[in-house]
């Protein structure tokens, strides 16, 4: 291969542009998007209440964490449609585009009015700026990291590519600052009356920034080399999905690499914030100024897992942080739970809640349409209630046509028989259960909420971290390997989906697919199976057919 005289770089790496000024503009613009982007899930309780007001409360936050999940589902579409065009155009305009779409998208959820004012068009016009976020995110990172990854030198890749895994930690992290500023600024009343838009609308000015230092990039080298030679990709898309040869590696990496990394960076970073608001009741504010020192602790670690990644391989570091996770994630949860609301994990063992009822007359505590009560069988009743009181309960099967009992440790409560009673006698007695179980459960020691002054912060913040590093270890080096697993010619568009299919299904369905889990069994940890069983899958399948690549020269 044709070198340089001083860097023993390809000749066609020789200084087109700055490697920190390539870096840093990438990193930066790649910022602002995961910004924009994670905005909605931080303000996901706040969005529940404007926009899913018509349903009842537990099927409305499943109902934001599911539009939440959209912009996540579309993601591997805008990497098929944007890769194949960073393939065809180059990389640089294409994420251009993509900053565009996304700036512009964000912008207008700020401005989007409510279902009280608009009715079901308010959820639908969120449903298609979220589904417009995604399609733009899913051409940004593969952009980006292809980007950067093009300008490293080749012992050097993993570290120069591990900037760009930590813009979605910093972004979330300035999502985090801005929407705690904005608490403390407004106080809470006004902030979820009509502040929580201002994050949304001042991502604006974030957009014109980033514009304009992408504007100073140059295309990248291998690209550009490509591009001045005749040879690149005239349909991508065939030649990356459409021949074995490639399509097998597109499999592999989503298998044994992608799938568990998605699942460890998103029960790390946002099912842990959900868990803490959700679950353990703790205020929004306390859980994201605890879940932003964590992750400010833990973001240097991108850097040293992808260094790391350079000396001894990207396949054992990532691997190892899924298997870490697989073992790990119960103990450090149940622990998360001890720290967070001691009440509550006091409560749990001295006096566990258990429903004795017939399985056959229990809903599932998910209505897609908004029309279901959960008023028409006692066992409806009791679980109701107790969704929507964040307990964890055990279920225990009773005769068919019994009555549904909540015992709270030796205390029992009966659920009225709804089927046998009509209106106002029906509400009433309803009621009346309620008033008695929340009496119950408060007796039995049972908080509404997490105290403030209970919470061990420092043992919160080591197990956030804890959780944290798991994700460092799985996402600094990933970036690296994708591009390393693929051709230059259809580079952009092969790692772009397995990455976007991982993170955008596997990954962005998390959140929904667990509180759905626990909403379903009653058990606060049943959702963990979920990142469990894939990142265990992730180690055994990565084990077998996952190649090393951290010494591949990518400029063929």
């Amino acid at each position: 291969m044709v070198t340089d005289i001083e860097g023993g770089l390809p000749k066609h790496h020789g200084a087109t542009q700055n490697e920190k000024l390539v870096i840093a503009a990438s990193s930066l613009g790649t910022v602002f998007e995961w910004y924009d982007f994670y905005l909605y899930g931080l303000l996901a309780t706040y969005i529940s209440a404007q926009f899913f007001s018509g349903v009842n409360e537990t099927t409305g936050f499943i109902f934001a964490l599911a539009a939440f999940a959209a912009g996540f589902a579309v993601r591997p579409f805008g990497a098929i449609v944007f890769g194949r065009i960073g393939d065809m155009v180059g990389r640089k305009n294409t994420f251009l585009v993509t900053m565009g779409i996304m700036g512009l998208s964000t912008f207008a959820v700020g401005l989007l009015p409510s279902y009280a004012s608009i009715g079901m068009a308010a959820p639908i016009i969120l449903l298609v700026m979220r589904l417009a976020q995604g399609l733009a995110l899913g051409g940004e990172y593969g952009g980006a990291a292809t980007y950067v990854a093009e300008h490293a030198p080749e012992n050097k890749r993993g570290l120069y590519t591990s900037w760009i895994q930590t813009t979605a930690t910093f972004g979330l992290f300035a999502a985090l600052l801005v929407v705690i500023g904005f608490r403390f600024a407004l106080g809470e009343d006004a902030f979820a009356a009509w502040g929580w838009r201002l994050p949304f609308l001042i991502s604006i000015l974030l957009l014109g920034v980033s514009m304009w230092i992408r504007l100073q990039l140059n295309e990248s080298p291998v690209f550009q080399k490509m591009k001045d030679e005749g040879t690149t990709s005239k349909a991508p898309l065939t030649e990356a999905f459409g021949q074995w040869g490639n399509l097998r590696w597109v499999i592999i990496a989503l298998l044994g690499a992608v799938m568990g990394q998605a699942v460890v960076w998103y029960t790390g970073q946002f099912y842990a914030l959900f868990f803490l608001e959700k679950t353990m009741r703790m205020d929004g504010a306390t859980a994201n100024i605890l879940i932003a020192i964590a992750l400010a602790l833990a973001t240097p670690f991108f850097i040293f897992f992808g260094w790391l990644s350079d000396k001894i391989g990207r396949k054992p570091i990532i691997l190892g942080g899924c298997a870490l996770a697989a073992i790990s994630y119960f103990p450090l949860f149940a622990a998360l739970t001890t720290a967070a609301n001691p009440a509550l994990a006091a409560a749990q063992a001295s006096a566990p809640v258990t429903i004795v009822a017939h399985g056959g007359e229990c809903s599932f505590q998910f209505d897609p349409v908004g029309k279901n009560r959960f008023d028409q069988t006692s066992c409806d009743v009791a679980k109701a209630y107790m969704a929507k009181s964040g307990v964890s309960y055990a279920n225990v099967e009773a005769a068919a046509g019994s009555s549904a009992v909540v015992k709270v440790g030796s205390v029992s409560f009966t659920a009225p028989d709804a089927a046998t009673l009509a209106s106002p006698g029906k509400t009433a007695a309803i009621a009346a259960f309620q008033d008695a179980l929340k009496a119950g459960l408060a007796q039995a020691g049972y908080p509404e909420k997490a105290d403030n002054a209970r919470i061990d912060k420092v043992a919160v913040v080591a197990i956030l971290w804890a959780l944290a590093m798991l994700v460092t270890m799985v996402y600094g080096p990933i970036a690296a390997m994708l591009v390393e697993l693929f051709p230059s010619r259809i580079r952009y568009t092969s790692m772009s989906l397995p990455y976007h299919i991982g993170n955008g299904w596997f990954g962005g369905f998390l959140p929904t697919t667990a509180f759905a889990m626990v909403a379903a069994t009653g058990n606060i940890y049943s959702g963990l199976w979920y990142p469990v069983l894939i990142a265990a899958a992730t180690v055994v399948v990565g084990l077998l057919f996952l190649p090393e690549t951290f010494r591949r020269n990518i400029d063929e």
